[in-house]
């Protein structure tokens, strides 16, 4: 049965898109003060990698886990409920004094990240009205915003008075809760019509390919998150360890440099949706993360100014490609948007987390500049785009 067409929700998509914000502005959060954790615990390269590791597999082994639940029974307050585990992460963290106990805090922030995922892009796509793109972007973009956001708030609010400031943060989470409560009874109400049209979104759509080729096409798709999200994982973990160590900038410099590239990919994201709604998800893809190549492999051999330039080009031109890919999964599974979306974010933390430990691992042993020699041919596995099938004449 075709789709009826409706105007986006644009109230609940604004929403939908602040929590993301603050949400990962939290997540960052973590990231941003591991130089303040290193500091004040003596850990190791290693050690920081172990403790994403730790967040990373909380934040994507439990996505597609709760978007597959969720789309079997759908829980309306779990918004809510994820962000009160974030909540007490954040305040765990800032109080820390050993790694068990640091681990802890960020495996709590994780299963926040891993409830809101799924399900915020799930409400996401039922309140688009069909222009999924738009809606996706605006999504995305209320992350990225919030991930800049992330290592400004560690930079001029902890990083100079002391870690402890961190707790301060746990005011994103209440305010993330009561933004979330007119979503959860907009949520609760779309659940009604549901129920009263005896009807589900299987029955509603159809995957546009055969099975096997939308389980190649998913293949693909991850393999191109792994080679984005690799990169991505060296310049979030160990960028500002970079820049401190190769040129010697301070702390709070060096979060700011972060907050350049972090920016550059809000906007990136913010293009990525609607460009695929006009010229199709696969040329998209294609160009974002193959594009970036050229970028990644020049950025080891310069000195600073060009490296904050060539990094504000690699987050504007590689982060346009998650809305694309994740959109272009979900057009091939629309009964499954809850596990699908679980599974993409999923799998993009926990290929975040397990390259963070590897990288951290090498930084140790060959020092921090090895990684970005290493990662920067990562972009190059965009070539495989070509297989894909293209959805936009299907």
């Amino acid at each position: 049965m075709k789709q009826k067409t409706v105007a986006p929700s644009i109230g609940i998509l604004l929403s939908l898109s602040i929590l993301h914000g603050l949400n990962d502005a939290l997540q960052s959060a973590v990231s941003a003060s591991y130089p303040l954790l290193k500091n004040d615990l003596m850990l190791s390269f290693s050690q920081i990698g172990l403790i994403t590791l730790t967040y990373q597999i909380s934040a994507s082994v439990f996505q597609p886990v709760i978007g597959f639940l969720y789309d079997k029974r759908p829980y309306v307050w779990s918004l809510p409920m994820g962000t009160c585990f974030t909540l007490a992460g954040i305040i765990s963290l800032a109080f820390t004094t050993t790694m068990f106990w640091t681990m802890c805090s960020v495996f709590m922030v994780g299963i926040g990240s891993s409830t809101l995922h799924p399900e915020a892009s799930r409400l996401t796509s039922i309140a688009s009205g069909g222009k999924r793109g738009f809606a996706q972007s605006l999504f995305q973009v209320g992350g990225n915003l919030g991930g800049a956001l992330g290592p400004l708030l560690v930079a001029f609010l902890a990083a100079p008075y002391g870690r402890q400031y961190i707790s301060f943060f746990a005011i994103l989470s209440v305010i993330a809760i009561v933004v979330a409560i007119p979503v959860c009874r907009w949520y609760k109400n779309r659940l009604q019509i549901f129920r009263e049209e005896k009807t589900t979104m299987k029955v509603r759509m159809e995957s546009p390919l055969p099975t096997k080729t939308v389980v190649c096409s998913i293949a693909i798709l991850l393999l191109l998150i792994f080679s984005k999200y690799v990169y991505v994982a060296s310049l979030s973990s160990y960028y500002t360890f970079y820049l401190i160590e190769k040129f010697n900038v301070e702390i709070q410099d060096s979060q700011i440099y972060l907050f350049v590239f972090l920016g550059a990919t809000a906007i990136g994201t913010l293009m990525g949706g609607p460009i695929g709604d006009k010229i199709g998800r696969k040329y998209v893809i294609w160009a974002s993360i193959l594009g970036a190549a050229p970028f990644t492999l020049l950025m080891p051999h310069v000195n600073l100014f060009w490296t904050v330039v060539l990094s504000f080009f690699i987050g504007l031109i590689i982060s346009s490609a998650f809305p694309a890919i994740l959109l272009y999964a979900q057009e091939l599974l629309p009964y499954k948007l809850g596990l699908v979306s679980g599974l993409f974010f999923g799998f993009a933390f926990g290929i975040a987390g397990i390259a963070s430990a590897i990288l951290g691992k090498m930084a140790d042993i060959h020092g921090i500049e090895i990684i970005y020699h290493i990662c920067a041919y990562m972009p190059l596995l965009g070539i495989i785009t070509w297989f894909l099938p293209n959805l936009k004449k299907k």
